[in-house]
């Protein structure tokens, strides 16, 4: 039985460049930095102890050992406890936000990470 997501793996074109933008834009902390069989892989989480955590693999490495695996962007949701501040913080960042709606489960926005990929983040 699958109790819950532990990781979310992102394919991304530049890891050094993908760590610098989720570590140092939007906060989350280097947690493993792997590098095994000509593979490395980055584990990022938005908080210690978080229970879900990011792993960042080099796209290009990814689609010559498998290349069946989808390399496309999931689509992840973020949750947050004041949309308005964070998206106040994320625009001060220069980091590229949509416009904030107000859903009937509660407010959603959406940005963007270095390389065009949009994630969505909702107030709980």
């Amino acid at each position: 039985m699958i109790s819950r997501i532990g990781q979310v793996m992102l394919y991304v074109n530049n890891q050094e460049e993908a760590v610098e933008f989720w570590s140092k834009k939007l906060g989350f902390t280097v947690v493993a930095d792997e590098n095994s069989h000509g593979m490395r892989w980055i584990e990022i989480a938005s908080a210690e102890g978080a229970e879900t955590s990011l792993i960042l693999h080099n796209k290009e490495t990814v689609a010559q050992m498998s290349p069946v695996v989808n390399l496309g962007t999931p689509s992840l949701m973020f949750v947050t406890e004041n949309a308005d501040k964070l998206y106040k913080e994320f625009t001060n960042k220069n980091i590229t936000v949509g416009d904030i709606i107000d859903m009937p489960s509660g407010k959603v926005f959406n940005f963007a990470d270095n390389e065009g990929n949009y994630f969505a983040v909702m107030e709980k």
